[in-house]
């Protein structure tokens, strides 16, 4: 298999992530397609058009190109995007009809989130092509951490799960997640994970990194994300709070994200002036993907207590430039941070919880200085030409089963 219609239907890689709905799913398409083309194969990324002034398809580099497809308005809110999938969905097969009456057939779609599984659900039966699925996140998953999603959604990912050829998880703990939560049958589910560029997120120069970044001396904690409940930045801010360290400060790197997301950042600038802590905390807007590995070297430890996370790929971008991580200890944080050796996992929501093990970590440099050098360690086993390199060989076995048939 090696041309592959990769569907992206709420997120384009060519958008920044921490904005809008920009995230680590804009990071992992990016980065997974042109490791993909790297290695000798081409994919084709299928968007929907969110901004009128966009072309219609865009040459990111040899092997990899984004098609933009008409779906509704190009300002259409996230949550009213089911409403589009058929029109997205139309748009592809077009493409992709026509692709093969010039002579270049696809071999497979892989889709990304459960409003481009469903899309993909149906091009895979009318066009009869494989289907490889990656959630990002999971509907029951975020159910059972207190963040509800619609009946609509939970329906469509079980129907997708059923019939997908493939489901790539991020983790282990995605695995199960699958298996115990919607009954995927476990031969279908391979553990892929994404990587990190080292070329970029590698350990450097604090002093440099926070003059760089307009930093002074002191305790830097940071929080890299988009503000919206689930991240959790009002926990971060309140770990500030619990430090006996009034030379500490919290720098936040992000944007309001979704619909709850301005009432969210309102809230959480609420807290700190509740807090008196209005000089200690730096709100950054979204920041150019390359750009934050000087944010992490500038650091000295990163906070990430979200409510559920099905990989981190923020947690191992930090963990690449050498910096410890604090983490809730959920979905595929349990396996990139090593508790006790390259940060720390907690199993609370208490602030108070992330304040004594950030605590440990200024308080002991040395102790410090050995957990960064072993979480730059542990980054250097996951890569994206790895991701690549197993998404291939999976791809390619899965020319020689039999696709699933749900009807």
């Amino acid at each position: 298999m090696r041309r592959i219609a990769v569907l992206s239907l709420h997120t384009s890689p060519l958008v920044q992530p921490g904005s809008g709905d920009g995230g680590g799913m804009n990071v992992y398409v990016r980065e997974l397609v042109s490791a993909l083309a790297q290695a000798g194969g081409q994919a084709t990324v299928f968007v929907r058009r969110a901004d009128e002034t966009s072309p219609g398809t865009v040459e990111v580099e040899p092997g990899v190109q984004v098609v933009h497809i008409d779906a509704g308005p190009p300002d259409m809110p996230k949550e009213d995007l089911p409403q589009v999938v058929d029109r997205f969905a139309d748009g592809v097969s077009a493409h992709l009809v026509a692709s093969e009456l010039d002579g270049h057939a696809y071999d497979g779609l892989l889709a990304n989130y459960w409003l481009s599984g469903v899309a993909g659900h149906r091009l895979k039966h009318e066009l009869e092509l494989p289907l490889t699925t990656v959630f990002h996140t999971l509907a029951r998953v975020k159910a059972e951490t207190g963040d509800p999603e619609p009946q609509r959604r939970l329906d469509a990912e079980a129907s997708v799960i059923a019939c997908s050829d493939i489901i790539l998880a991020n983790s282990d703990e995605e695995a199960r997640q699958l298996v115990d939560l919607y009954a995927a049958e476990p031969s279908r589910v391979e553990v892929v994970p994404p990587g990190v560029d080292h070329a970029f997120f590698s350990p450097g120069y604090q002093g440099g990194a926070r003059e760089a970044v307009g930093l002074g001396p002191g305790p830097v904690l940071l929080f890299v994300g988009r503000i919206q409940p689930l991240k959790g930045v009002d926990v971060a801010v309140r770990t500030l709070a619990d430090l006996d360290r009034t030379d500490a400060r919290l720098v936040v790197v992000g944007g309001a994200s979704g619909r709850d997301g301005p009432a969210e950042e309102r809230r959480v600038r609420a807290l700190v002036d509740g807090l008196d802590l209005a000089d200690r905390v730096t709100f950054v807007p979204p920041q150019p993907h390359h750009s934050l590995s000087t944010w992490y070297r500038a650091a000295d430890v990163l906070i990430m207590p979200s409510r559920s996370e099905s990989f981190g790929l923020v947690a191992l971008e930090a963990a690449a430039c050498g910096v410890p991580v604090v983490a809730a200890a959920v979905g595929g944080l349990r396996t990139l941070v090593e508790h006790g050796r390259t940060g720390y996992l907690v199993d609370s929501r208490d602030s108070a919880d992330y304040a004594r093990h950030v605590a440990h970590l200024l308080d002991d440099p040395a102790s410090a200085t050995e957990m960064a050098a072993a979480a730059a360690e542990r980054s250097w086993s996951y890569t994206w030409s790895a991701t690549a390199s197993r998404l291939h060989r999976i791809c390619d076995d899965l020319t020689l089963r039999t696709l699933v048939d749900c009807s």
